[in-house]
Order: C-alpha cells, then sequence, then structure tokens
C-alpha cells in the first residue's frame, strides 16, 4: 500500500510519465516528509544542500543575504513544485542560499544519495526529473532575462502573471525584494 507521502509524489508524476513499480518502491523508502513552521529554514548559507524537496502544501522562499545584510528574494516555491540548491547539491559546497518557510508547509524531501540512487536505478525517473530541473532552469534564465531588460513596473507584472495565487498570500516586502525594489517602490506602483 503506498503513503500518502508517496501518493502525492505519484500524482505529481502523472503530469510527466507513469511510475515504474520498482521506483515506487524506492520513492516509499527514500522520502522522508517534514512540517515546517513559518520562518523555519530547511536550508541556511554555509551549510551543505543534501536535500532535493517537493513542497505538498505552503511556500518556501530561496533567498540570499549579501555583504551590507540586504535580502534578495530568488524563487518562491509553492504547492507541487521542487526546491534545493543545485550547486550545493550537485558540487557539495557550502550553500550560499537559504530557503525558508513563508507559511506552514509540508514537504518531502529526497537526500541526495537516494536521488542519485534513483536516477542509477530509474531511466524514466532520471528523464523526466531531468525534464523537471531543465524547466526549472528555463525558467531561471526567464527570471534573470527580466530582471536585467525591464522595468520594475514590468518585474511586478511579470511576478503577478508568473504567480497569479501567491500575490495574496506574500507580503509585499518578499515582493518587493524579488522584483529588486524598495517597499515603498512597490507601493508606488
Amino acid at each position: 500500500m503506498k503513503s500518502s507521502k508517496t501518493q502525492h509524489l505519484l500524482n505529481y508524476f502523472k503530469n510527466y510519465w507513469t511510475v515504474e513499480e520498482s521506483t515506487v518502491k524506492i520513492l516509499e523508502e527514500c522520502v522522508t516528509e517534514g512540517k515546517l513552521k513559518r520562518k523555519e529554514n530547511i536550508l541556511v548559507e554555509g551549510e551543505n544542500c543534501n536535500f532535493l524537496t517537493f513542497v505538498v502544501k505552503g511556500i518556501l522562499k530561496t533567498y540570499h543575504i549579501d555583504q551590507k545584510g540586504n535580502q534578495h528574494n530568488l524563487q518562491f516555491t509553492s504547492e507541487n513544485k521542487w526546491v534545493t540548491d543545485f550547486s550545493s547539491l550537485y558540487n557539495s559546497l557550502p550553500s550560499k542560499l537559504n530557503i525558508e518557510a513563508l507559511e506552514a508547509s509540508i514537504i518531502l524531501q529526497i537526500k541526495k544519495e537516494d536521488l542519485f540512487n534513483l536516477y542509477d536505478n530509474s531511466p524514466m525517473f532520471d528523464r523526466n526529473m531531468r525534464i523537471i530541473t531543465e524547466n526549472a532552469f528555463i525558467e531561471q534564465q526567464e527570471r534573470v532575462l527580466q530582471h536585467i531588460s525591464s522595468t520594475a513596473h514590468e518585474r511586478y507584472l511579470y511576478f503577478l502573471n508568473k504567480y497569479p495565487n501567491l500575490s495574496n498570500r506574500i507580503s509585499n516586502i518578499q515582493i518587493a525584494s524579488y522584483i529588486g525594489v524598495t517597499p515603498e517602490f512597490l507601493s508606488a506602483i
């Protein structure tokens, strides 16, 4: 019998492919479920990232704090999305990022070793997770292009278009940090 944690992933994966029974068994063994309180971190800058995280419920933000102490929000991850620090995960380097819950959240995590085991032992999992990762990379490229070539107003409209269900769940301070303006400037928009 499949656990509820595995069922969340299987429902998600149905959008991409049918998961073979051998992969389901591996997922049953390696996926861990966690509950986060608001403002609780799953990754702190300087730590090594050892998990790929799937959000079942809630919102997580990925951010960096610069040398002046300014917070720069890079990404919001809500239901049915993945988050990690790929640089830290794949290169075993200390993370330059923080990942924090913006609201009470339920997450599923796969440890690095288990993830690589899944890649090695399930070609369909490997292929489809690669596609999911490539799509996330494309989103990041679009975000960088928006940030360097658009006005603040255009970046705000892009945010509203990209995250239509999050604008009422995320504070204006968080949104302002994401689009690279002050909260006062965002209020003026």
